[in-house]
C-alpha cells in the first residue's frame, strides 16, 4: 500500500478562502490496483468516477457571493485519484476569490483537476436557476436486500461466496440487481462510507443470496470507494464469468462531496446517468 501519511484526510489542515490549487493531493491508482492484479496499461474494464460537489461559492468582481453545484466525470483510466478532503479544501479556496463569471470558474476547475487527476475530465456547473429541475432517482433493478440470509462474516471481502445459481436452467440471462447494504470504511480515517450498488450482467444466473452475503463482507473493509467497486467487479468477473458486467455504486456524501464509481466490461455500456439517490 502506498504511504498515505501526506494526505490531509483525518488531520487538521489549515484551509484557505483564496484560490489555491496547491491544496489538491493526488493518490496514484496503481498501488491499490496492483493488489487486485490490475495494471493501468491493461485494465480489463472501462468506467468513470462521478463526483458531485454541493458546497461551492465565489465572489463576483463587485464582491457579491455566488453559489453553484459542480459535477466532475473522471475517467477510470486516469493515473491518479484526488483525496476527497483536499478537493473540499480546494473548492473552499474559491470562497473569497473574485472571478469574472462562471466561465472563469469552469476554466480553473477544468485545468486544476485535469492536472491533478492526470487526464482531461468533464466538469459541469449547475447554478441556482436550475436547482428546481434537479431530481433524485433510485438505482434501477431488482433489490436483493429482502433475501433471508445469515451472514457468516463482516470482513474481509470473501469472493468464495460468489457462485452461480443452482436449480435453474443453465442459459444466459440479462438482469440488474441492486443492494442498499454496502458499507465500507475510509482507508485513512476508518470512518464509515455508505452506498447503494447496482450490478448489471449478462451470463449464467448468479446466486443472489451468495451475492448479498458477499457485499455484506465489505462492512469492515477499509478501501477507497473507487477500488471497492473495482474489487467487486473483479471478484464477480472471476467467480461467475459473465459475458458482460457493470458495477455502479452511489456513495452518500461526506463533506459536501459524493463519489460514484462505475466500472464495466467493454460490452456493458451504456454508462449511467449521474442521478442522485434518496440517501444522497
Amino acid at each position: 500500500m502506498s504511504d498515505l501519511s501526506h494526505l490531509p484526510l483525518g488531520r487538521f489542515v489549515a484551509g484557505s478562502e483564496h484560490y489555491d490549487p496547491a491544496l489538491l493531493c493526488t493518490v496514484p491508482r496503481a498501488g491499490q490496483r496492483a493488489q487486485l492484479g490490475f495494471s493501468d496499461s491493461t485494465l480489463p474494464f472501462v468506467g468513470v468516477d462521478l463526483w458531485n460537489a454541493y458546497e461551492l461559492s465565489w465572489l463576483t468582481p463587485a464582491g457579491k457571493p455566488q453559489v453553484a453545484m459542480a459535477s466532475f466525470a473522471v475517467p477510470a483510466e486516469s493515473p491518479n485519484l484526488v483525496e476527497s478532503k483536499s478537493l473540499k479544501l480546494y473548492l473552499n479556496s474559491f470562497t473569497q476569490t473574485r472571478l469574472r463569471d462562471r466561465t472563469d470558474l469552469l476554466r480553473r476547475l477544468s485545468a486544476d483537476l485535469g492536472a491533478a487527476f492526470g487526464t482531461l475530465i468533464g466538469v459541469h456547473l449547475t447554478g441556482p436557476e436550475a436547482f428546481a429541475a434537479q431530481r433524485s432517482e433510485e438505482l434501477a433493478g431488482q433489490c436483493i436486500d429482502e433475501l433471508d440470509v445469515s451472514p457468516e462474516s463482516y470482513g474481509p471481502p470473501d469472493p468464495a461466496l460468489l457462485m452461480l445459481a443452482t436449480g435453474v436452467p443453465r442459459k444466459p440471462v440479462e438482469e440488474t440487481l441492486v443492494s442498499h447494504l454496502l458499507k465500507t470504511n475510509c482507508l485513512v480515517t476508518g470512518q464509515p462510507d455508505w452506498a447503494s450498488v447496482q450490478i448489471r450482467y449478462t451470463g449464467q444466473p448468479i446466486d443472489r443470496a451468495g451475492l448479498l452475503k458477499y457485499l455484506i463482507t465489505f462492512r469492515n473493509h477499509h478501501e477507497f470507494h473507487e477500488h471497492c467497486v473495482e474489487r467487486i467487479w473483479r471478484d464477480i468477473h472471476e467467480r461467475c464469468q459473465p459475458e458482460s458486467l457493470a458495477v455502479y455504486a452511489r456513495y452518500t456524501r461526506r463533506g459536501g462531496l459524493d463519489i460514484n464509481p462505475f466500472r464495466a466490461s467493454h460490452s456493458a455500456r451504456p454508462w449511467p446517468e449521474n442521478l442522485r439517490t434518496a440517501r444522497q
